[in-house]
């Protein structure tokens, strides 16, 4: 493992619990349009193996789905919460001079503006979301932007995240992909390029307090 100069961090199902706001969201507008709901598991890896969900669920009515996604999303945008050993990971990477970035497949706006809501903007030296442009991960293309916006070669860089999604981003880019298991296992992580594997933040925090310190 080469010792990285910044990390790089998934948002949902990583760093927070923001999933009640898109459980809500995607069953509401699957109603809508006479499709089948989801269970809570379903949208979670749904969500974590990235692509345009909007395409795959909704073929040609994706962009009228994908507004309605939002609209229903914004009824309960601070419906969410930091996952446990969240805040101690992002202190500790502040109080250690080292730069973290966001990358997430939210919208751009939304997650700068749940990132205020928790009071985490301090931590971050950039905050990369979805734009007009900005092509979703598994496309390491939001990881490439994070990376010149924190100037940092991705060779330099940890990306931690929840799903296949972020595994395949960061190998694809050169960055070393950290897994969070829970919503997809150890074994599909490390197939979707993993170098290794976690349970829970704390445990990321220990052994980045070895691999950095």
């Amino acid at each position: 493992m080469r010792r990285p100069l910044a990390v790089l961090l998934d948002m949902d199902g990583t760093l927070v619990d923001a999933f009640a706001p898109i459980i809500h969201a995607l069953n509401c507008t699957l109603k809508e349009f006479g499709l089948p709901t989801m269970s809570d598991t379903e949208v979670k890896r749904h969500t974590g193996k990235g692509e345009c969900s909007m395409i795959s669920l909704f073929g040609e009515h994706r962009e009228i789905a994908a507004r309605r996604f939002l609209e229903f999303h914004d009824q309960r945008m601070f419906d969410i919460q930091p996952l446990p050993g969240a805040e101690n990971l992002l202190k500790w990477l502040y109080e250690h001079g080292i730069p973290a970035a966001i990358v997430t497949s939210k919208s751009q706006s939304r997650a700068e503006i749940q990132i205020e809501h928790l009071g985490w903007t301090r931590y971050f030296s950039a905050v990369v979301g979805l734009s007009e442009g900005r092509r979703q991960k598994p496309d390491p293309h939001t990881l490439q932007i994070a990376c010149r916006y924190l100037d940092i070669a991705p060779a330099q860089t940890f990306m931690i995240g929840d799903g296949t999604a972020d595994m395949k981003a960061a190998a694809a880019l050169g960055s070393q992909p950290i897994g969070i298991s829970g919503h997809f296992s150890p074994e599909e992580l490390r197939e979707a390029g993993a170098v290794l594997c976690f349970p829970n933040l704390n445990e990321v925090k220990s052994w980045l307090e070895t691999a950095i310190c």
